[in-house]
Parts: C-alpha cells; sequence; structure tokens
C-alpha cells in the first residue's frame, strides 16, 4: 500500500476516534444553539462597526471604546456558554491529539524508529504545531 492510500486510511481511522466524535457532536450543538449564534452574530456585527470606524479619516475614539468594551463583554458572555464551553474543551482535545500525530509523523521523517519513537511532552520543547513559533525540527 503506498505512502498516499495508507494517509486515506488514516483519516479513516480519525473520523471515528472518540476525539473526533466527541468534536463534532460538540459542534453540532454549538451550531443549533441559537442564542449563542445570535450572540456571534452580533459579535460580528461590532466587529464590523468597529473596524469601519476605525477606517474613518477621524475615528471617533469615544464609539471605538464603547464598541470595545461592547465587543469584550459580549465575546466574555459567549465563552461562559456552555455549549461554547464544551465545544472549545472538545476542540482542543482533538487539536492536541492531531498536533501528537504530525509530531509522530515529524519523528518518523527524521529518520527516528516509528515503532518506539514518542515526541517529547508538552511544554519541554515539544512541537506546537505552529512553525512561527519554532527552531527547527529534530
Amino acid at each position: 500500500m503506498d505512502v498516499i492510500a495508507l494517509t486515506r486510511e488514516l483519516g479513516k481511522a480519525i473520523q471515528q476516534d472518540a476525539a473526533y466524535l466527541a468534536y463534532l457532536e460538540a459542534k453540532k450543538r454549538n451550531d443549533e444553539d441559537l442564542t449563542l449564534g445570535g450572540m456571534i452574530g452580533k459579535l460580528n456585527l461590532l466587529q464590523m462597526t468597529y473596524q469601519n470606524e476605525s477606517e474613518k479619516e477621524t475615528p471617533d475614539r469615544e464609539k471605538l471604546d464603547r464598541l470595545d468594551a461592547e465587543f469584550r463583554e459580549l465575546y466574555s458572555e459567549i465563552m461562559l456558554n456552555e455549549n461554547m464551553r464544551v465545544y472549545e474543551d472538545k476542540k482542543q482535545a482533538l487539536d492536541d491529539k492531531m498536533n501528537y500525530i504530525i509530531q509522530l509523523l515529524t519523528l518518523c521523517v527524521n529518520g527516528e524508529d516509528p515503532a518506539t519513537c514518542e515526541p517529547a511532552p508538552a511544554g519541554e520543547g515539544a512541537c506546537t504545531g505552529s512553525c512561527s513559533t519554532c527552531g527547527g525540527c529534530g
């Protein structure tokens, strides 16, 4: 079997993994939460209004401060929503698993033994998944 076919098989396995399924369920609940959807819509509107005001030749500083305060308050309220909290938790768990998989593959590409290599624990120089903060692989 070639590498691409194996990657597709890995993709199928990921879609059956508990972390992925929990993420999908949390995403579905988030999407179905009409109150949360309304708050997110209002947050987006506040952001656009702020951007429009800030791009004016002479922006109204008082208006910008008020919009910023409203944005921060609404954002905090959104992040306290139970569906959003569960979604963020499940998304982080899936992101962590995907980062682990990527780190494992990187070790293998760098010549480590696929059967025994193990990425460094988080916080100990482990890959964050962001190349912008990286000092180099391996």
